[in-house]
């Protein structure tokens, strides 16, 4: 998420911020490779990420704040490309990002856009018996 937000802010090249991240962030925690995944991958498919999210914000795109933008991209591309991750984890990691990085309402409103989003991209998983 940091590292989408630094792109968003910065506009520099995807692999300065992965250098950068490699280097000077705490990311012997992470796999790496899904860190790169979703750097470069969300990065690439914002638009698709965009036209999906879109429709359920409550403002224009450009009035949403950066790092809850960041979050909505990390958790949109999560939606739309990794069916292997249940909808709910995806939404309940983007609430917890909100809370620790966003504005002091930010999770509410990461949680409705993710929620509606998700009953539209996963309805077959949001129906599926438990």
């Amino acid at each position: 998420m940091q590292a989408l937000y630094q792109w968003q802010l910065t506009g520099q090249n995807l692999h300065t911020i992965e250098t950068q991240f490699q280097e000077e962030q705490e990311l012997y925690r992470a796999d790496n490779d899904y860190f790169r995944e979703l750097l470069y991958e969300a990065a690439t498919r914002i638009q698709a990420i965009n036209e999906v999210l879109v429709p359920y914000l409550d403002r224009p795109l450009e009035q949403v704040d950066p790092v809850e933008k960041a979050i909505l991209w990390l958790s949109g591309y999560e939606l739309l490309y990794r069916q292997d991750i249940p909808f709910r984890v995806i939404i309940n990691e983007g609430v917890e990002l909100a809370k620790k990085f966003g504005a002091e309402q930010g999770h509410r409103f990461i949680n409705g856009v993710l929620d509606k989003a998700a009953r539209q991209l996963r309805a077959e998983e949001l129906n599926r018996p438990s």
